[in-house]
């Protein structure tokens, strides 16, 4: 077997750097064989799909991270060498690879800081989604919204690079207090039985809106106020009342999970529709012409004067 020096002669190469090309091939086999044997038995040994993708996440993020040191080491000497190599590599790299580098440290916010996590629902940037993959220079996420109403999928991946995090403000719906807010306005004319028609409203959201037991809002929400400065006075459905140009809106607010939203607020105006379709003293208010004789119509201490 020829030696080291035979074949750098050979090659026209010093025997050093013949030697730094045998480490980097070594070492880039090395890195795809272990994430190729991990990677099956990942596949081999985890049935559920979501930790067959962190397991996977986390060995690719790891073995990618010892690659790089493994070749900076390889190729430069340590000590002076190494940190005048990373030196003249900033300087060098700052303008070609400014976009990816920044994307790289936005992954590392993303993965300590956690303003998001696989799974989660988020908005940024006017882009709404559940998150379903966090890379190294990206995230990914099913589109909500759009031409869809309601929150609801789109079926369209929407892949974002990481740096937007640095740029753009993120809303994300589950993390920490996993409900939101939810609000139906109904409108009533001035002639309806308005009273009635809120107690009506009242006894719906509190018997359909309450999509999560009060114990269970009230002890996420202790939770998530040990991390953030949050409060909330009540967590119980109510109906709040307000005068419109058309009639009297009546507004239901309650608390729901983010994806079941639509479903709570189709099963809720079903009830309203039946609730109000007994009664002949309500009616839904509407954009109408209406002529008005406030001599004829109007309260008696109120009319004017012929």
């Amino acid at each position: 077997m020829p030696s080291l020096q035979t074949v750098s002669d050979m090659l026209g190469l010093s025997e050093a750097l013949l030697g730094d090309l045998l480490w980097t091939v070594g070492i880039l086999a090395a890195f795809f064989g272990l994430r190729a044997a991990l990677g099956s038995l990942a596949r081999r040994s985890l049935k559920e799909s979501r930790s067959r993708y962190a397991v996977r996440k986390t060995v690719n993020a790891t073995l990618t991270l010892l690659l790089l040191v493994g070749l900076a080491l390889v190729w430069t000497d340590v000590g002076g060498g190494l940190a005048t190599y990373f030196a003249i590599l900033s300087a060098g790299v700052a303008v070609s690879l400014a976009d990816p580098l920044a994307n790289a440290a936005a992954w590392l916010f993303i993965v300590t800081r956690q303003p998001f996590r696989l799974g989660d629902r988020i908005e940024i940037n006017g882009q709404r989604g559940d998150i379903v993959d966090i890379s190294v220079f990206q995230f990914s996420m099913v589109e909500i919204g759009n031409w869809v109403d309601a929150d609801q999928s789109t079926g369209r991946l929407i892949h974002i690079p990481n740096a937007w995090v640095f740029k753009h403000g993120s809303t994300n719906y589950t993390l920490g207090f996993e409900f939101i807010w939810d609000e139906l306005p109904v409108t009533v004319t001035f002639e309806s039985n308005w009273r009635e028609a809120k107690e009506i409203l009242t006894e719906i959201v509190d018997r359909v809106g309450v999509d999560v037991s009060q114990d269970q809002a009230a002890g996420e929400l202790t939770e998530t106020a040990e991390h953030y400065a949050v409060e909330y006075t009540y967590l119980t459905p109510i109906v709040w009342t307000a005068v419109a140009d058309i009639g009297v809106t009546l507004t239901m607010r309650y608390v729901c999970r983010p994806r079941r939203r639509r479903a709570t607020a189709a099963q809720i105006w079903e009830e309203v529709l039946d609730a109000f379709a007994k009664r002949d003293d309500i009616d839904f208010a509407y954009p109408t012409t209406r002529f008005y004789d406030n001599r004829a119509e109007g309260k008696p201490d109120a009319r004017a004067q012929d």
